[in-house]
């Protein structure tokens, strides 16, 4: 049971990492893709640019979409991966 617990817990720190690790490089590819596509970086929150609201709307609607499918990928991802070293564990025991 303890080994069992101590898994599931590397597999939620090991997800976690790979989640952030993720999202941080869809955030830069969205960033790059939105200057190739617009000329300039995407508008965020806490800056005073004269960027229209539809552009706003935009750049917050594909970030966070992007960002919210790496992060169900990486996760599951990371649910198969720590499956595996499991089934692995469980067959070198018996």
């Amino acid at each position: 049971m303890a080994d069992q617990q101590s898994q599931s817990i590397v597999a939620k720190i090991a997800g976690a990492v790979v989640a952030i690790a993720a999202a941080w490089a869809v955030q830069k590819a969205v960033n790059a893709s939105w200057k190739a596509a617009s000329g300039h970086k995407p508008p965020k929150a806490d800056d005073q640019v004269d960027a229209g609201l539809a552009e706003v709307v935009a750049a917050a609607a594909i970030t966070g979409a992007v960002v919210a499918l790496s992060r169900v990928l990486t996760m599951r991802g990371t649910a198969r991966f720590s499956a595996r070293i499991d089934e692995g564990r469980r067959s070198a025991a018996a």
